[in-house]
């Protein structure tokens, strides 16, 4: 294992920061080489929003557990570990409390406005790309690691935004690490990479898994991801370009649920579906657990509002199915006492909810993964 320490916004005079990467196996140059035998790059970062606390305990679980494979030459390729991916947003309080979503600087959120560089490499790999699909994706990987390196930093996110995307960009498996604010366990993903994602689904033990080509607003891990169909869609078959990246957004329940079984529960997940991936050699594999739901797209998903101030109370449990037309949440104004029940427009699974418990008009109250598309444009929350 080596142990690397980024400096970030090191101007005079002003706050800095560090971000710490931990890297284990021996690193993977990118080159053609043989599809057969090329070893895989894998890329885990918790707690991007620095207030979501379970990621960074899993990542202390799977920092401890890599080091005693790589001291035994099981890890098979090269895995990068950031157990704290946001020392800015980490460094921010207000009032005693944490505020690690969004930016206090600029006011966007840290998971958003990545550098997204498919645009760029419809240009630069025109002309260059041939009928090997394997050489074509080292030709990605290499023209991917130039733009990210090209972009120029207004900031101090936007800095540490880089150094992560540097990072990762050529990863062949990309795991970043969230929660929600009250959740079951769930992830996002691209559609076109449902089926290669659905084993860590298992294991992990999703409740849902939400599918979206392009989710709106930038994040981190369709800025690792969605480069790739979007090349090959734009080259054609003549100059197959694969699925090099699985990128995926993993939420580990709520804010709340940090815990050492879950983490370690958690951990040993992720590490048996790196060995699935050919990237760990494990003593064995555990059986895949039964789904415990199928892929929905992001599009499905219902979110329910209050539709006034009033105290939250919730009459559907996270995790359980409803019915288009079931009742999910009364909201009690204890004043006037009025009192108006939230009913689930279309059927799902209620997946993730706010902690809080009074709510004024227009608040968040909860999502619902549904089957069925009904949304179109930015499909992420803030």
């Amino acid at each position: 294992m080596q142990r690397q320490n980024h400096p970030i916004a090191t101007e005079d005079n002003v706050a800095s920061f560090q971000l710490t990467s931990f890297h284990f196996g021996t690193p993977v140059d990118g080159s053609a080489g043989d599809a057969a035998t090329k070893a895989k790059k894998v890329y885990l970062q918790a707690s991007l929003h620095a207030d979501e606390v379970p990621a960074m305990l899993v990542a202390h679980a799977l920092k401890r557990e890599l080091e005693k494979l790589d001291a035994a030459g099981r890890v098979k390729g090269e895995i990068i570990l950031v157990p704290a991916a946001n020392p800015i947003g980490l460094s921010q309080v207000i009032h005693g409390a944490p505020f690690g979503r969004f930016d206090l600087a600029s006011g966007v959120n840290f998971n958003r406005n990545y550098k997204h560089v498919a645009e760029s490499l419809k240009t630069s790999l025109a002309g260059e790309l041939g009928p090997d699909a394997h050489a074509n994706a080292a030709l990605v990987r290499a023209h991917a690691r130039r733009a990210v390196a090209e972009w120029q930093p207004k900031s101090a996110t936007q800095e540490l935004k880089k150094r992560l995307l540097s990072m990762a960009i050529d990863a062949d498996i990309m795991l970043d690490l969230h929660c929600d604010n009250e959740a079951v366990l769930h992830l996002y993903t691209g559609t076109p990479l449902a089926e290669r994602v659905q084993p860590l689904a298992d294991l992990l033990g999703a409740h849902a898994v939400l599918l979206a080509t392009e989710s709106g607003g930038e994040p981190f891990d369709e800025a690792c991801s969605r480069v790739w169909w979007e090349l090959a869609e734009h080259f054609g078959d003549a100059t197959p370009i694969p699925l090099g990246c699985v990128g995926v957004t993993v939420e580990l329940r709520g804010e709340n649920d940090v815990r050492y079984d879950l983490a370690d529960r958690d951990a040993r997940a992720i590490l048996q579906y790196l060995a699935r991936e050919g990237v760990l050699a494990l003593d064995g594999l555990d059986p895949l657990p039964a789904p415990l739901c199928a892929p929905t797209p992001l599009a499905g998903v219902e979110s329910l509002e209050a539709p006034h101030s009033g105290v939250l109370v919730f009459l559907k449990t996270l995790g359980e199915q409803v019915a288009a037309g079931d009742a999910v949440a009364d909201i009690v104004n204890p004043v006037s006492g009025r009192t108006t029940t939230l009913h689930a427009g279309r059927a799902g699974v209620l997946f993730a909810s706010t902690a809080h418990r009074h709510l004024l008009r227009g608040m968040h109250v909860c999502k619902i993964a549904g089957s069925e598309a009904h949304r179109s444009g930015s499909l992420l929350s803030a």
